[in-house]
């Protein structure tokens, strides 16, 4: 026996004696663990900052999320890759998925690829009733056909960054809110809720499709059954009776809420002289909210009020068909922080309707039509005064822009503000530039009377550039209407004329020359270097108890003129939209 197998047995021997259970021959050997895989998931076709929707499965419950390309070190099996849809502005992105399932080996390196493209968004026709609560949501396209009722107790939702189109080939397509019914359109300044035309953009008219009516339960002054105007008119779903809105009981009824919202290219007339608005508040009560609300290229007025008591912030009027913003009937809301502006008169769709011959800034009515109600010693255009129910509406921190020379001006049109038909009111702290037959005109003997007693106050307005037809001033002339120069001082109105040298846009720090292309990048309305209309604001109340009384906490007193703080927030920037077709 050589010395090398005598160690050996020995060494047998001792392991015996000593601890045979823990090196006898019968032990299990150790498991060796396979070095890991790598698994590479790449993502393509999604524009920068968005987030894809990848899931990875794997053995024991492995799962990940990644949402851009990714690179995992994992144990080796088989690796599931699956991808969902994403939505990113209105735009919708399908996935495709190569490399899986995907088989990962010890020390290598398996890939799957998860490509996205665009896809088309689904197309949904909306026409006759929405009887019960419904959501619009901005990856599908909405198509308004005819007339499009929401219901009483009925919640129409339309989520940021939706667009709904009126359908071209059902003229007068509209959406009407009616009373006991809510629309909830909360957009945001990043995505507006968007009402259009369903033509391409460059072939785009006022009048291709009808407009937002919403009706409620506030009160007018007009008596009787009164319809909607327009409301009657032969359009496919149309009640050929119309749609009632006076008759309401409830000053503070709610008809839901638009924030962010813009109405472009609407405004059909349904039956001659019978138009259809951008916007059409009927009965309209104080416990709507409206705010950062815009209209675009309308064919009839772009806002309208029909009595009621809502009241709105941040409204934005961009040519308008006819008036910018027009109240009657017993209105009686609270608006401050107006843009109106008006650079050309766009051709209206044919067929669609006649061109106004009297567009205005404001056009403001007490009462006109069938069932004004003359009160006890007045005339009906007065209607109102015994039930508390005059036109009353607050108009503060407005700017009125009119057309520059060389527009042809329709009729009677371009003043900055009528106010006729026994209407009251207050306007305050505004600005109306560039009209070109004059600034403020007071029609008529009713409407004086309001101005000469209490209900009819005009407060800290800056005028510039108006009355540049021959025939055209600031005032009413001497002789005609009531509006003149001399009965504002009188009623200590303080408006400053502007001199000569001053035009509309030396106001404000960036007023461009408007073509088709101008965006909202070019607009600035805050008032620019030393501008007049930075300071010489009605910046207290408290003088006058009418005024304070009548708008609350709602509208605030600023010391500046017009509808943007000096150095303030551009409130405008980001979601309005000024195309001309």
């Amino acid at each position: 026996m050589t010395m090398f197998t005598r160690l050996r047995a020995l060494a047998m021997t001792s392991c015996s004696l000593l601890a045979l259970a823990a090196c006898g021959s019968d032990d299990p050997v150790a498991p060796v663990t396979p070095a890991n895989g790598t698994l590479a998931v790449t993502v393509s076709g999604l524009p920068a900052g968005v987030n894809a929707a990848v899931t990875v499965t794997g053995p024991s419950s492995y799962t990940q999320s990644p949402t851009a390309s990714a690179t995992y070190s994992v144990a080796p099996g088989t690796y599931t890759v699956t991808a969902a849809q994403v939505t990113s502005n209105n735009v919708r992105y399908n996935a495709a998925v190569t490399g899986s399932p995907a088989t990962v080996t010890s020390s290598a390196t398996a890939t799957a690829t998860v490509t996205y493209s665009i896809t088309a968004n689904p197309t949904v026709t909306i026409s006759g009733s929405i009887a019960a609560n419904r959501t619009l949501t901005p990856d599908t396209n909405y198509v308004l056909r005819g007339f499009v009722y929401v219901n009483s107790g009925a919640t129409l939702t339309i989520n940021a960054g939706t667009r709904i189109v009126g359908d071209t080939t059902a003229l007068g397509s509209a959406l009407f809110v009616l009373r006991g019914a809510r629309i909830v359109a909360n957009g945001t300044e990043a995505a507006p809720v968007v009402f259009t035309s369903q033509r391409s953009v460059g072939n785009r008219s006022p009048g291709d499709w009808g407009g937002l009516v919403i009706v409620g339960n506030a009160r007018a002054n007009r008596t009787g059954n009164v319809i909607v105007e327009g409301s009657n008119g032969s359009v496919v779903g149309a009640n050929p009776a119309g749609t009632i809105y006076t008759g309401g009981t409830v000053d503070t009824d709610n008809s839901g809420t638009l924030r962010y919202v813009r109405v472009e290219f609407a405004g059909y007339a349904t039956l001659t002289d019978a138009e259809l608005n951008s916007f059409t508040f009927a009965a309209v009560g104080s416990g709507t909210t409206v705010e950062y609300v815009q209209a675009l290229a309308g064919l009839d007025d772009n806002f309208e009020w029909f009595g009621g008591t809502v009241n709105g912030k941040y409204l934005v009027s961009y040519e308008s068909g006819d008036d910018h913003f027009d109240g009657s009937e017993g209105y009686r809301g609270l608006n401050q922080f107006l843009i109106g502006m008006q650079t050309t008169f766009i051709t209206p769709r044919p067929g669609a309707g006649a061109v106004s011959t009297d567009p205005q800034g404001f056009e403001i009515d007490g009462c006109n039509g069938g069932g004004c109600v003359a009160p006890s010693g007045g005339n009906a255009q007065s209607a109102g005064r015994d039930e508390g129910l005059y036109n009353m509406n607050v108009f503060a921190n407005f700017t009125m822009i009119g057309t520059p020379t060389g527009v042809t001006v329709p009729g009677s049109g371009g003043v900055g503000a009528v106010l006729r038909r026994g209407t009251g009111g207050y306007y305050m702290n505004g600005v109306l530039a560039r009209w070109p037959r004059g600034g403020i005109s007071l029609r008529d003997s009713t409407s004086n009377n309001r101005f000469v007693v209490d209900s009819l106050i005009v407060r800290n307005l800056y005028f510039a550039e108006n009355g540049v037809l021959a025939s055209g001033a600031n005032f009413d002339a001497a002789g005609s209407n009531f509006g003149q120069e001399s009965a504002f001082a009188a009623r200590n109105s303080n408006i400053v004329v502007g001199a000569a040298s001053v035009t509309a846009a030396s106001l404000f720090t960036s007023l461009p020359t408007v073509s088709g292309t101008t965006t909202g990048a070019s607009f600035d309305w805050s008032p620019a270097a030393s501008s007049p209309i930075a300071t010489g604001g009605l910046n207290s109340f408290a003088a006058d108890p009418r005024i304070a009384a009548r708008v609350g906490t709602f509208i605030t007193p600023t010391a500046y003129r017009g509808a943007a703080a000096p150095g303030g927030a551009k409130w405008w920037a980001g979601w309005t939209n000024y195309a001309r077709n």
